[in-house]
């Protein structure tokens, strides 16, 4: 059993509370950096079975379909968010630069911080999507997606990726923490798999695999 989940788009500026309580009380949104001064907010409009029920741990089902290079959308599931991400070919051409990856704590994730089938440099199943447990591993904020590199947003010489506000941590865009930042892991990768092409199923793993999110070092 699992849960649908629909998405709409429309355009607003990005969250800048970090708070993860302040976002729960939040209807559940989305957010997507397209660009600097640009981002794309889907939300989930309709959810089935009830929030209480999809807290417990029901599987939920998202359409990749409507998601552009360089959006993503949040999910709700057990409480928490759940980025899904569209990487672009050049973004994960960046996650692969030693002039990036040099900057990271953890670039292999050796930590366990994702299930096996995640053990990767781009750290999902399929290169193109990243699937996030969608807070800091600081003190449990929601971190702002900035896909692409710029100057001076939301720090100097931005490569791409999470920036938290609330004290500093920045992730690249396949999670992976930058050393000398507060955050001290990589954010967990939930257990989930394709149902098809343009279907992601949060919740429930690929067949002969038993990973369960409570098994990781840091939530």
């Amino acid at each position: 059993m699992s849960a649908s989940v629909t998405i709409e788009q429309h355009t607003a500026g990005p969250v800048q509370d970090g708070s993860r309580r302040d976002f729960l009380t939040l209807i559940t949104t989305v957010g997507a950096a397209i660009g600097a001064g640009a981002v794309a907010w889907p939300f989930i409009n309709s959810m089935d079975p009830a929030r209480d029920t999809l807290a417990a741990g029901v599987p939920i089902d998202v359409d990749l379909g409507k998601i552009q290079e360089g959006q993503q959308i949040i999910a709700l599931w057990r409480g928490s968010p759940i980025f899904v991400l569209r990487r672009s070919k050049q973004a994960l051409a960046r996650l692969q630069d030693p002039t990036l990856t040099g900057r990271l704590r953890d670039p292999q994730s050796s930590v366990h911080q994702q299930p096996a089938y995640a053990e990767n440099w781009h750290r999902s199943v399929r290169q193109e999507f990243a699937v996030l447990v969608g807070i800091c591993t600081h003190l449990g904020c929601v971190p702002t997606l900035y896909s692409k590199p710029d100057a001076t947003v939301p720090v100097e010489n931005w490569p791409g990726g999470y920036f938290c506000h609330c004290h500093g941590s920045k992730y690249d865009l396949a999670g992976r923490v930058h050393a000398g930042v507060p955050a001290p892991y990589n954010p967990p990768v939930p257990r989930y798999v394709f149902t098809n092409d343009t279907t992601v199923q949060i919740g429930e793993n690929p067949p002969g695999d038993d990973f369960a999110l409570n098994s990781v070092v840091q939530m």
